[in-house]
């Protein structure tokens, strides 16, 4: 491993260049093949009462949690590392982004990752929500409307050193209320999450029986572990390689056209990019594997003002949450943030507002 990690180190561009590349057409590929869909989820449940493709969501989730563990456990990864880790939660911005994430990407006509794979079958709407979204992302982050957020959500913020919490893990919280240590208090969080998903999804029978929503889940959340392994055993903090991180991609569809525009002056694509560039590859060979690559577009009006509408609202949810159904609810939670399941939750109740705001229109 220590030999892997020195390669990894001295070639990092190299790595992440390929090795993220292939973890987004994996991605990208499963999601397609699967029909993996947050946004279709919560219309199922609500629509059918159809619970497995939310529970495909989850387990997702809770295979990232097992994977994420096992590295840290295997010193390979530091979570205290990551972005989601920050002893400062904005709580605000995690509850408003996750609702207007939510809400958009029924407008959209799925989250980011969903339109990747869609675009990446020919769907020329979802090119639109992407390039739209990567506007709106970066005019949020530090355009016109990053002004505003500052203003607006640094105040609904907490400071978590003040009750002894250096990061943002349950554990960590479970440690400071109960004053239990902080390894057992972690160990317990991972068993309790990770444990409750795992039986929830696995108790239903129609769940255990459908292999393809079986399949997405444990994929999906192996594709977040190996974005984790790949950044991990490429992080070297004092020769500046690339931030630990795995799957997100609202600001990298902003980071994207931005490349795509400036790439002489930009070096080596970073792993956002070419993990967006992946999924796009990967819902091309879903398509094309399933005899459904054919370009599509608006029907009419409505459903163009509908589609941009939405992915505005991704663009700004997703920068003020820092993540997406993927970056958030998947890759932020494996780390047991606060912050990334404030974002889940809401997220969730965006979507089911989405849904029946849209009913209604109907």
């Amino acid at each position: 491993m220590d030999a892997l990690v020195e390669a990894a180190i001295e070639g990092a561009p190299l790595y992440i260049g390929w090795g993220g590349l292939i973890i987004g057409i994996v991605f990208g590929f499963i999601v397609y093949r699967t029909n993996f869909c947050t946004m279709g989820s919560i219309s199922d449940i609500l629509s059918f009462g159809d619970y497995n493709r939310f529970r495909a969501w989850l387990l997702a989730a809770g295979v990232a949690i097992l994977g994420v563990a096992l590295l840290e456990a295997m010193g390979i990864a530091d979570m205290n590392m990551s972005m989601y880790q920050a002893s400062t939660l904005t709580w605000g911005a995690h509850i408003v982004g996750g609702l207007l994430f939510g809400f958009g990407m029924v407008f959209a006509g799925g989250c980011v990752s969903r339109n990747l794979v869609r675009a990446g079958g020919g769907d020329l709407r979802s090119i639109v929500v992407l390039v739209i979204t990567g506007i709106f992302a970066y005019m949020t982050i530090g355009g016109l409307l990053g002004p505003l957020r500052v203003l607006i959500f640094t105040p609904p913020s907490a400071d978590l050193t003040v009750i002894g919490m250096d990061d943002q893990r349950i554990g960590s919280l479970i440690s400071s209320v109960t004053g239990m240590g902080w390894g057992t208090a972690n160990l317990l969080a991972i068993i309790l999450i990770a444990g409750g998903i795992l039986i929830y999804c696995f108790m239903d029978g129609q769940f255990r029986s459908s292999g393809k929503n079986v399949f997405a889940g444990v994929g999906i959340g192996l594709c977040v572990v190996a974005g984790w392994f790949l950044t991990a055993i490429t992080y070297d903090e004092f020769a500046n390689n690339p931030q630990l991180i795995s799957l997100t991609y609202v600001r990298p569809t902003g980071d994207t056209l931005d490349y795509a525009m400036r790439f002489t002056a930009l070096g080596a694509p970073g792993f956002g990019i070419v993990t967006l560039a992946g999924a796009l590859i990967g819902g091309f060979l879903g398509a094309l594997s399933r005899g459904r690559l054919q370009l599509t577009t608006f029907a009419d009006q409505s459903d163009s003002v509908r589609n941009m509408f939405g992915a505005a609202l991704m663009g700004i949810g997703g920068v003020l949450a820092l993540g997406c159904t993927v970056g958030q609810a998947l890759t932020g939670f494996s780390t047991l943030a606060i912050g990334s399941l404030i974002t889940f939750i809401f997220i969730v109740i965006g979507g089911i507002v989405g849904v029946k705001t849209m009913e209604s229109f109907a």
